[in-house]
């Protein structure tokens, strides 16, 4: 069988909008673990947005509160610490993926209650990815996805990996642009994943259509110390 990884410039260089994206995996020398997280948006709403730091939580804000039209959509939480996992996500599932953990529960059970977005007619996808620490690091990936045109049902489809030194999985909204959107088809692609975060993290941000990316988060975490690195990139100062 032969197994395709590309880099991450291979996968977006090009394509004027994959949406929102999520990367994770594991550096090339097998040290860290490794996510990534951007969004994009083609709408003045939806580029109207900056990603905060909170500690190790990350908050999606309005650049200017006076142009938001539409909050619900545009507004959560991406990035989310319960215990030794890390949450991170495309919606506002990441509260609900956070309450079951907190609750007893899992990724899997909380993500069975949500659905895709209801923003007819493209029904955005909700991608998700789950980071796990107690005592191995493996990772969980998924998409709740519309089965049809008229988003009268829907799919749940979810990925658990054994991480590989130097792969990553990458799984974003949208294929490309289009009206409707066409939503992202098949299993997350495979990526390579460096040693060095700054030239991952410019890789991605360089790489991302100019005229509607927007933020993007990259985080390492060291697998033996537990230590931390992080970069973010917003469109508009912060």
């Amino acid at each position: 069988m032969t197994y395709q990884t590309l880099s991450v410039k291979e996968r977006i260089e090009g394509n004027p909008y994959v949406g929102r994206g999520i990367i994770i995996g594991k550096s090339e020398d097998g040290k860290k673990a490794v996510f990534a997280y951007f969004i994009m948006g083609r709408s003045e709403n939806s580029r109207n947005r900056v990603f905060v730091e909170n500690g190790e939580e990350i908050t999606i804000y309005p650049y200017d509160p006076s142009k938001v039209e539409d909050p619900s959509l545009i507004i959560y939480s991406p990035i989310k610490v319960v215990g030794s996992d890390v949450i991170v996500t495309n919606g506002d599932q990441t509260d609900t993926v956070e309450e079951f953990l907190k609750n007893g529960g899992d990724f899997r059970g909380a993500l069975r209650t949500r659905a895709f977005e209801p923003d007819a007619p493209n029904f955005t996808p909700r991608i998700s990815g789950i980071l796990h620490f107690d005592g191995k690091f493996s990772y969980e990936m998924s998409i709740l996805k519309s089965g049809d045109e008229k988003g009268s049902v829907c799919n749940r489809y979810f990925y658990e990996y054994e991480p590989i030194a130097g792969l990553g999985h990458f799984i974003h909204t949208y294929v490309t642009d289009g009206n409707p959107l066409p939503t992202f088809v098949g299993e997350p692609e495979r990526v390579k994943i460096p040693n060095d975060i700054d030239a991952f993290a410019s890789e991605i941000w360089t790489n991302l259509d100019n005229n509607n990316k927007i933020a993007m988060h990259v985080r390492f975490i060291d697998l033996d110390s537990g230590e931390v690195e992080s970069v973010t990139y917003n469109v508009h100062e912060v």
